[in-house]
């Protein structure tokens, strides 16, 4: 067996970001940047105010009350049509430019209007209430740089510059194939058979994860099969994930068809290791020319922690995360129970539900812990690793690598 790190390091040591491709805004969220965006004009492109009231003189005010005379009416999407004059205001909407000769903006809210005069009750300071142009960005300044993962409000910023396109690295185009003559997809089930989850369940956590998904069903326990889709969804993926078949029993081929179609192809290569994990221990991965391939083992419970222990990783640098933001961290919580355990050589991920109690996180096992019973990892939302040895006792702190917000 190998430390879980190693085998991390392993798997992940060959794979490269893809290719960056133009991408139009809409399709951007979520997509790690591979330009530099620099703003090529000021954001707001002019001053503006932040509040309906009256654009006035500072200046006019400083005896208040005073009562100003109304010269005009400004809203938002408007040109000024004249300026502001001494003893004048004009009314303003939120938004709209601030008129010449008016250097402050004073609230509707401490005003009375009478007819064409406003009295205004609190004095204002120049530049009271407006938003001064390139105060968000300023012509010329660096706004992203490569390896900014757009967040809606960066989308928000991108359209604010007329930025229509942006070069990101693309969403990867991840494959599934199951594999065993004892699946089958649905309806009754025949001695010996049952129905295949993991190609769902992983096709649902691929799509939350933003990644293009192709289902390559399910193949028999027969390798010329498994090879023939294997060799295809490398040929139409940048990532294959494959479940069952990577143990040590007669009929697991996907590691026997991952290493020769290694070999075939220049650049390639393949290895099956053993990992010092519970559960999830037996792990299949290759790059079959330029593609990782990830031979997740088929009990769905070890297919599902597999998924974060390796083939999030690979799918995070795939879209062009670096480094610092490949590898899951894992954060810290306070057993409500003890987690007890056998010294085994392992570290244990126990299914675990996380709650916030008391400003600090909590965390319980979540269900029956088998590699088989699904409904335990369905009811949890973190994975508790549980270092070799007796276990954690209640109260002791344990690292969690979460799957969802804390409960």
């Amino acid at each position: 067996m190998i430390p879980l790190a190693d085998a991390q390091a392993a798997v992940l040591a060959p794979v490269e970001p893809l290719p960056p491709v133009r991408v139009a805004l809409a399709d951007a969220h979520g997509l790690v940047l591979a330009e530099e965006v620099v703003a090529p004009e000021p954001v707001p492109p002019f001053a503006n105010t932040a509040v309906d009231g009256y654009a006035v003189r500072a200046s006019d005010t400083a005896s208040a009350p005073v009562r100003l005379r109304v010269v005009g009416e400004l809203p938002a999407g408007a040109a000024p049509g004249r300026a502001v004059g001494a003893g004048e205001a004009i009314r303003i909407m939120t938004g709209a430019p601030v008129p010449p000769g008016a250097d402050a903006v004073v609230m509707v809210e401490v005003t009375d209007a009478h007819g064409d005069e406003v009295v205004v009750h609190e004095s204002v300071a120049p530049g009271a209430n407006v938003r001064d142009a390139g105060g968000d960005l300023e012509a010329g300044a660096r706004v992203f740089g490569p390896g900014t993962v757009l967040t809606p409000a960066h989308v928000g910023v991108l359209a604010s510059l007329d930025r229509h396109e942006v070069v990101c690295h693309p969403r990867p185009r991840v494959g599934v194939l199951s594999t065993g003559d004892e699946l089958v997809e649905r309806g009754p089930l025949a001695p010996g058979k049952i129905r295949d989850s993991n190609r769902p369940m992983l096709r649902a956590v691929l799509a939350e994860a933003g990644c293009e998904v192709a289902d390559y069903g399910i193949a028999p326990d027969d390798e010329h099969e498994i090879e023939r889709r294997i060799a295809r969804a490398v040929d139409e993926c940048d990532l294959l994930l494959t479940s069952g078949a990577v143990s040590v029993g007669d009929y697991d081929y996907v590691k026997v068809v991952l290493e020769r179609l290694a070999a075939r192809r220049p650049g390639s290569g393949h290895r099956w290791v053993q990992v010092a994990i519970k559960p999830a221990k037996p792990l299949a991965f290759a790059h079959v020319g330029r593609v990782p391939v990830i031979g997740l083992p088929g009990n769905p419970v070890s297919s599902r922690v597999a998924f974060e222990l390796f083939a999030r990783p690979v799918l995070r640098r795939l879209a062009g995360h670096g480094d610092a933001g490949v590898l899951p961290v894992p954060v810290r919580a306070v057993a409500r129970s003890g987690f007890r355990r056998r010294p085994d050589g392992k570290l244990h991920l126990d299914r675990v539900r996380v709650s916030v109690e008391g400003g600090r996180l909590v965390c319980e096992r979540a269900g029956v812990q088998a590699s088989n019973v699904l409904s335990g990892m369905a009811a949890a939302n973190g994975l508790a690793l549980v270092p070799d040895g007796e276990g954690v006792d209640a109260g002791d702190e344990v690292e969690v690598l979460l799957l969802g917000p804390p409960a």
